[in-house]
């Protein structure tokens, strides 16, 4: 059972409400391919997405994963509401609630956005990310995508690389994959990770070749320049040659390697187009996946939402 209001963070779970929201996705996943298993649990549920950052996969997977479900959703387009008039993120939430909204899912550039708004609404939040804090459901879709084709966690090595600095999903994936007993290493130029963040209980590195080695899951994150002031390094065509994945790279890791990455991916950067397309990649996978963890984070959401009523 998953009694919180809302979805925030995986920092503050419990490995057992994790695995509850891992374990209702399993449930979710036919669904997506057979619509005629597809129920109306949410039939009375209203959502609204409010993305104040740019999106594609999370945003059109949240309201597919309503859909899905029978819910009444809606995208508030904040660039032709009232937001643009002025109008506060409370306020904005508020009269969301009055309207008879259920869950609201935020994406803001602010680092506690979502915190802040759960705090002044009635409607359940889900936090679709906020600033370069956390991104929980994509961390649980990984989490999800990782315990399907690994079986479980314990003493996994997982890496993830690139702009780890920058990287609400580095961090969000650190907090969950810890506590499911994954070993997690962050990885990637020094200018882009800081072995401060050892205290997320990971290892932190420079040495791709090295992180790499008998790696079970390797995770490439996308540059993330419009979060960056200076250029952290001279260019891609160096970025990629110094601490790109490819494929002689990955001969490092296990053979049964799984090679992910939240997307947007950024061809030949931080993935070669072979990585990419070979027969590690789960890309692909992690996009339906999202669509399943998302539909059970709805649905756990609404269930909590009714037994308080």
């Amino acid at each position: 059972m998953y009694g919180r209001k809302d979805l925030l963070g995986l920092r503050d779970l419990s490995s057992d409400e994790i695995m509850t929201i891992l374990n209702t996705a399993k449930e979710m996943k036919e669904k997506i391919d057979n619509p005629s298993l597809r129920t109306n649990d949410l039939s009375k549920s209203s959502i609204v997405t409010l993305f104040y950052e740019n999106s594609t996969r999370t945003k059109m997977s949240f309201m597919l994963a309503g859909e899905y479900q029978g819910a009444i959703v809606k995208d508030l387009g904040v660039s032709t509401s009232s937001v643009s008039k002025g109008e506060s993120l409370i306020d904005t939430g508020i009269t969301l609630d009055q309207m008879g909204t259920n869950i609201m899912i935020i994406r803001h550039q602010l680092t506690g956005a979502a915190h802040i708004l759960a705090k002044n609404v009635k409607a359940s939040v889900i936090n679709a990310g906020d600033g370069s804090n956390e991104h929980p459901t994509q961390a649980l879709l990984d989490l999800y995508t990782i315990m399907e084709r690994k079986g479980g966690f314990n003493g996994l090595k997982v890496v993830i690389l690139g702009d780890i600095s920058h990287s609400r999903v580095a961090r969000s994936n650190a907090f969950g994959l810890t506590k499911l007993g994954a070993q997690v290493t962050l990885a990637g130029p020094s200018t882009l990770v800081s072995s401060s963040m050892q205290s997320l209980g990971v290892k932190v590195s420079t040495d791709i070749a090295g992180a790499i080695h008998d790696a079970d899951v390797v995770m490439g994150l996308r540059i993330q320049f419009e979060r960056q002031k200076n250029m952290p390094f001279p260019n891609l065509r160096e970025y990629s040659s110094l601490f790109g994945v490819n494929d002689e790279i990955l001969k490092y890791a296990k053979k049964d390697v799984l090679v992910m990455h939240p997307g947007p991916v950024n061809r030949g950067v931080e993935l070669s187009t072979e990585v990419i397309d070979g027969k590690h990649s789960v890309i692909n996978i992690q996009v339906k996946n999202g669509v399943a963890v998302r539909m059970a984070i709805l649905k756990l959401l609404s269930e909590r939402s009714k037994r308080e009523v």
